[in-house]
């Protein structure tokens, strides 16, 4: 249920689904194509310098945005409601490399190539109904433009940059 992000980055990272239910990042999966997504790629280069750095000096300090005080109403619409995630935030973190040409998203049965661009605007469906993706997760990848909204790339276990 881990998805490697590796290849051409600074960091190779991976990635565990199954927590991401307790981040704040996280979109419900009906609001995700009716709402404007952020933008990653907009900051600019002082910025992300800025956070590197950050991440250096503080790294033992840094954990990701989790709900604290999640009140019972909250948990009971967590284990019903379908999620996403925002790739941008992990491709920042990996620091890809700036001759990437692509990404490859490999699934159990073949690799599937697509653009640093496409990939950065893009979401992770990592729950469906509050519940893991066992039988055809551990992701799926939906176009935040929601163009592959009915047919999502399933099955996905890896991200190579290349």
């Amino acid at each position: 249920m881990i998805v490697p992000i590796n290849g051409k980055v600074a960091y190779p990272i991976t990635l565990d689904p199954t927590v991401w239910i307790f981040d704040d990042r996280k979109i419900e999966l009906e609001k995700a194509f009716t709402e404007k997504p952020v933008d990653t790629n907009d900051q600019d280069e002082l910025e992300r310098a800025s956070q590197r750095w950050s991440q250096e000096v503080y790294q033992q300090n840094i954990k990701p945005p989790v709900n604290r005080s999640i009140k019972k109403y909250e948990r009971e619409k967590i284990l019903e409601s379908s999620y996403v995630m925002p790739i941008g935030h992990f491709l920042d973190n990996a620091e890809i490399s700036k001759d990437a040409s692509g990404a490859i998203l490999v699934t159990d049965s073949k690799e599937i190539p697509i653009s640093i661009d496409d990939l950065y605007h893009s979401y992770f469906l990592f729950a469906r109904d509050g519940k893991p993706l066992k039988e055809d997760g551990p992701v799926h990848l939906y176009y935040q433009d929601g163009s592959n909204k009915d047919n999502p790339i399933k099955h996905i276990t890896a991200i190579k940059i290349k």
